[in-house]
């Protein structure tokens, strides 16, 4: 695992997605997840002792490379096992416009519970939390930026401030 917040253990980047979120992003594929979906689409993340490691400082410049990506998405493995070099990263990408979507397999209610300092901080810097365990049962291709239909695109600032889940509203097409 990476030793200090400045250093992130990478599984993979790809700086054109379309598919992790709205609009053209760079995703961030977080090594390491202890949770291991059956069905999951990047099994080889999960071990920790593998990836590569990288600063929060060179990734993203990686990141703000391309100025048509208009967005950030944190992905895995589990970003929640390194909270603080990827809230670093979105809280840069905040300050340069982008929008910040996470995936995780911890629900919202779990992160809640458990009121972690370094996860807290990482889910004030993520506009979309999309939570929940992958479920290959519940799985479904009809499912707008989420793989299963367990899983909930969560409007984080309005929860928040709201003290309640609010679910994001894709704007229409």
């Amino acid at each position: 695992m990476a030793e200090t917040p400045s250093v992130i253990r990478l599984f993979g980047l790809v700086t054109d997605s379309i598919v992790d979120g709205p609009g053209l992003r760079t995703a961030i594929f977080a090594q390491g997840c202890p949770r291991r979906c059956e069905g999951c689409h990047n099994p080889e993340s999960w071990a920790f002792g593998t990836g590569t490691d990288m600063t929060v400082q060179d990734l993203f410049w990686r990141v703000k490379k391309n100025p048509l990506v208009r967005g950030l998405t944190l992905s895995g493995g589990e970003p929640m096992m390194q909270p603080e070099p990827l809230y670093l990263i979105a809280k840069a990408a905040k300050e340069k416009g982008m929008n910040v979507w996470c995936y995780t397999g911890f629900t919202l209610e779990e992160l809640l519970r458990e009121n972690r300092a370094d996860r807290m901080r990482l889910l004030s810097a993520v506009d979309v939390l999309v939570d929940g365990p992958f479920r290959s049962h519940e799985r479904s291709l009809d499912l707008l930026y989420r793989g299963s239909k367990n899983q909930r695109l969560i409007d984080m600032p309005a929860t928040l401030k709201g003290g309640t889940i609010r679910l994001y509203a894709p704007p229409e097409w």
